[in-house]
């Protein structure tokens, strides 16, 4: 063998071997209780959200159907619906909440309160919420181009 390689290669047989530098972190059993206990609230909060967001859909639904008439500011309210239920949905499957999805849920927002109350606004008004969607357009695409170019290491701890 050759005396410049590192002593690390030469005991493990040529490959290196970092598995056995690696601390192994063991955590104490409070956190994990305290973790679990987080886990099981989010669990909760995100079904409470999803049952009451299937109701107010349900509500949306019987007063079209009680109204005879869909309107566009219903449409998008159960748009709105569906988004919140899709934000759950990606959130107990991956454990992580995109950020661009409330951004999205709120530009649908703005456009339902622009076109259900453009007649009491007055132009100020709706240049600041015309503005508010743009800046919020943009943040996002922002948040976009910094993920496709800049992404985030997944496992950031061991214990992740």
């Amino acid at each position: 063998m050759d005396e410049n390689q590192p002593i690390e290669r030469r005991q493990s047989g040529g490959a290196t071997n970092y598995q056995q530098y690696r601390k192994v972190v063991v955590r104490p059993k409070r956190e994990i209780y305290l973790s679990k206990g987080i886990h099981y609230a989010e669990y909760v909060g995100l079904v409470i959200i999803a049952l009451a967001t299937l109701f107010a859909g349900y509500i949306e639904v019987m007063h079209m159907i009680n109204a005879r008439m869909v309107t566009l500011g219903d449409l998008l309210l159960l748009f709105l619906y569906l988004e919140v239920l899709a934000m759950v949905a990606i959130y107990l499957e991956s454990g992580k909440l995109p950020i661009r999805l409330p951004l999205y849920i709120a530009i649908v927002a703005l456009a339902r309160l622009l076109i259900l109350d453009m007649k009491e606004m007055s132009e100020w008004e709706m240049i600041a919420v015309g503005g508010t969607i743009t800046l919020i357009t943009i943040a996002t695409l922002i948040l976009r181009y910094g993920h496709i170019n800049y992404p985030y290491n997944k496992r950031r701890r061991i214990t992740d």
